[in-house]
């Protein structure tokens, strides 16, 4: 099977006749794309990403931030390199290839817990493109840490680094270690078609969180399929997850394994207006006696899938929802998703808090050039999710993938606002967050937050509401100032701080943390829950 997949990598880098360029998903980045993104007068499908630089407005775009603070020419190879160039550049008519060193070396102070944390990572990226139709992106990491104490509380208890991998280390020592990898091999053979091959992460949506398909989780294997006709984009992807939470059948098959089949489809009814449509299925690998596998039900990429989960008996995980977005202003955009798990009309009426009404929503305001000052992007969001959503009968059809969310951090039974504010003049870059939620805690009883656990283990039909349970009240604030070194892969020199806090009854948690460092790459990593 390795020989079969690197001799069909290598035919693709043959057979392909200057590819689009793959945009790694970064809210950072992406924000700062917000002026055509969002534009009113542009008609681009915004809530698939990561994206292709296909539009031309999107690559004039992206090669303005590049050029934007960068106006000095550096003559010696050494200062080219440092401050205007990737590491290593190939261009030629047919092919292109890029190569860096991705240092993230950080420094800081938990100043309540009196820890010193600090961060070693050892990265690469390198991307590219063969012809006009074929295109490739792959990064790498290894990593050393010591960190925060809720963030240490947090690997120890998930037993995984936020969005990463499992630490190598494991138990509950302070020094965590681990390596960490992304891949993408796109193949464009016309306007209207697109293949995707990776190892990375998927985000559906217009804003900072998604209740319907997010990054938080840790990458995975996928193969997607695009189709492009007029004003409608239609994407349909299945993926592998991994539950490391169910016990394993023999050590030499690692991880319990499970399957995501997933369609979106997203029209841009004009240049204000999007609606987008969306179903999952999660569904185990194997059951108790070794058998099932992949599902070839779900093969099909424009079938309705509820239909055929009902059709094999319902014993899978589906999941619908809803995206949509409208450019109130040229530079404000309403967004707006909606997820169902499970939802029964009667029950909702009644009004009685029954556990099996599952559904999660969001509604933002996204911008650019806020008060007429130009780059100054912002976004404002709330989100919430009723008690159970996103669980199952176990963590192996849950909407998980090794023991984290598929959408939102926090998990469900939540209510969060949050905004996020970054703003960039020539080499410096400053950025802003504030999150304030509230949920509740399962305390010695499942009230519906944890989504690995079992909806089984419930103990009642009706009475979940948002915040039953140990209610907590959570508050984040960051603030972030850089000086950009090189834009090409955000190398930059960066001073940050932030404030979490945890209250309930039982605990009052807080931690001030300020870091220094150098860092690089435009990836996500989520510390804010």
């Amino acid at each position: 099977m390795k020989k079969f997949i690197l001799g069909l990598l290598l035919a693709s880098l043959n057979l392909a006749a200057l590819g689009q360029e793959i945009i790694p998903h970064s809210h950072y980045q992406y924000q700062r794309l917000n002026a055509t993104l969002y534009s009113k007068d542009t008609r681009l499908h915004t809530a698939m990403k990561p994206v292709l630089a296909e539009d031309s407005l999107i690559k004039k775009q992206l090669d303005s931030l590049l050029v934007k603070g960068t106006e000095r020419t550096y003559q010696t190879w050494l200062g080219r390199k440092l401050f205007n160039e990737h590491l290593v550049e190939v261009n030629q008519e047919n092919f292109n290839v890029y190569f860096d060193f991705l240092p993230d070396w950080q420094i800081g102070r938990d100043k309540e817990h009196g820890i010193t944390t600090w961060l070693n990572t050892r990265g690469y990226q390198v991307g590219g493109s063969i012809g006009k139709t074929f295109s490739f992106y792959t990064s790498g990491f290894e990593n050393q840490a010591r960190f925060s104490n809720y963030l240490t509380r947090y690997i120890n208890n998930k037993g995984i680094i936020p969005g990463m991998v499992n630490d190598k280390v494991g138990g509950a020592k302070t020094t965590k270690d681990w390596a960490y990898a992304t891949a993408l091999l796109n193949f464009t053979p016309s306007k209207h078609f697109s293949f995707t091959l990776g190892h990375d992460k998927n985000f559906i949506g217009d804003g900072y969180r998604s209740m319907l398909l997010s990054d938080v989780a840790a990458a995975y294997p996928f193969f997607k399929a695009t189709m492009s006709l007029g004003n409608v984009k239609y994407m349909a992807m299945w993926a592998q997850f991994q539950d490391p939470l169910s016990p394993q059948f023999s050590y030499d098959n690692g991880y319990r394994k499970k399957w995501g089949a997933f369609h979106y489809l997203d029209w841009n009814v004009n240049n204000r207006l999007s609606l987008g449509f969306f179903d999952s299925i999660i569904w185990q690998d194997a059951d108790a006696t070794g058998k099932r596998g992949f599902d070839a039900s779900y093969l099909n990429p424009i079938i309705f899938m509820r239909t055929v989960e009902g059709m094999n008996g319902s014993p899978d995980n589906a999941l619908l929802g809803l995206n949509a977005k409208y450019k109130l202003l040229n530079n404000l955009t309403l967004y707006v998703q909606f997820a169902a798990d499970e939802f029964t009309a009667k029950e909702v009426f009644k009004g009685e808090g029954y556990w099996a009404n599952k559904f999660a929503y969001q509604l933002g305001v996204k911008g650019f050039d806020a008060f007429k000052v130009q780059g100054l992007n912002y976004l404002v969001e709330f989100n919430t999710a009723r008690p159970f959503t996103y669980s199952q009968r176990s963590s192996l059809l849950n909407y998980g993938h090794y023991t984290e969310a598929l959408a939102h951090p926090m998990g469900a039974n939540f209510r969060e606002l949050l905004s996020i504010w970054n703003y960039q003049y020539q080499k410096w870059t400053f950025s802003a967050q504030l999150n304030r939620a509230s949920y509740g805690l399962d305390n010695g009883q499942n009230v519906g937050k944890d989504i690995n656990s079992s909806y089984n283990t419930r103990i009642a039909q009706n009475g979940y509401y948002i915040g039953n349970g140990l209610k907590t009240s959570f508050n984040y604030a960051e603030a972030k100032v850089a000086y950009v070194l090189n834009p090409k892969y955000n190398l930059r020199l960066e001073v940050g701080g932030l404030f979490r806090q945890e209250k309930n009854a039982l605990m009052n948690d807080k931690t001030t943390l300020f870091t220094f460092g150098l860092r690089s790459t435009f990836r996500n990593i989520y510390q804010d829950f």
